[in-house]
Formats: structure tokens, sequence, C-alpha cells
């Protein structure tokens, strides 16, 4: 049914049960996963000398976030591979999942806002992937 999966990652303890999840159903069906990690150096400080050193050192911790995912998707037995990008995690997301040509979306719902109903319950990014993705998503509380 799947062939490829695309999992939303951010290192965070909600996200490691999303890793959790995706690992289960990729073994269980035989699939890639695509570890995806959208990154946003703070931009306030773009003026400053020291921000490419600064952006560098960003950009680096994004990728260690996406290869500690890999590394235990592989551990597993999974085919993983890591699409660190850098922009807004909707924006991403969307955009990895037609470069991937990817048949699901797995990530995880949480709610930091709550300026209305579907933001209480899912959170801002996993409302906006449910209404713009061209594919299933699956969102893990």
């Amino acid at each position: 049914m799947f062939k490829t999966i695309l999992m939303a990652y951010d290192g965070t303890a909600a996200s490691e049960r999303v890793l959790l999840y995706a690992e289960h159903m990729a073994r269980r069906e035989g699939v890639e996963i695509i570890v995806v990690h959208a990154y946003e150096p703070p931009g306030a400080y773009e003026w400053a000398s020291g921000y490419p050193a600064f952006a560098e050192h960003y950009e680096r911790l994004a990728n260690e976030v996406a290869d500690d995912a890999v590394q235990a998707l592989r551990k597993a037995g999974v085919k993983a591979m890591a699409d660190v990008r850098r922009g807004s995690a909707v924006q991403v997301i969307l955009e990895a999942v037609g470069f991937h040509q990817a048949d699901l979306i797995v990530m995880g719902g949480r709610a930091q806002k709550r300026d209305n109903v579907a933001e209480a319950l899912l959170g801002s990014v996993s409302n906006a992937v449910l209404r713009f993705a061209n594919c299933p998503v699956l969102v893990i509380p």
C-alpha cells in the first residue's frame, strides 16, 4: 500500500513516539522512511558579524537530530534517510512530500496554541499539514 513514509521529526519526546510508530509501520510494510527535519535559525541577528557561524552551527545541530533518528531506524532494520531543510515546518514537510513522492506523512500532534478548536486538538503545524497535504496524514498524539 505504501512505499515511502515521510516522518516529521524534531527530536522531542513527542517525536520519539512518532519514530516508534513509524518504525513499526515500516518494518511491517517493508517501506522506507524519510526523516524530515525543519530548522529556522532566528533571523533577528542576521546583521550580526557572527551570524554566519551561528547559522552553520544551527544547521549542524539540525542534521544531528535527523541523523540520530535515521540511525535508530536503521538499527531496527528499517531503510531510512534524512532530509533536513531550512524553513518553516509546514513548508518543509509539504515540499518534502512532493520531492520524495511520499505516500504517507507520519507526524506528532500537540497543542501549543489555543486559538481555536483545531489547534487545541492538533497543534498549528499538524493542522496546516492536514489541510494542505496531497497524501494521507497520520497524526500521533
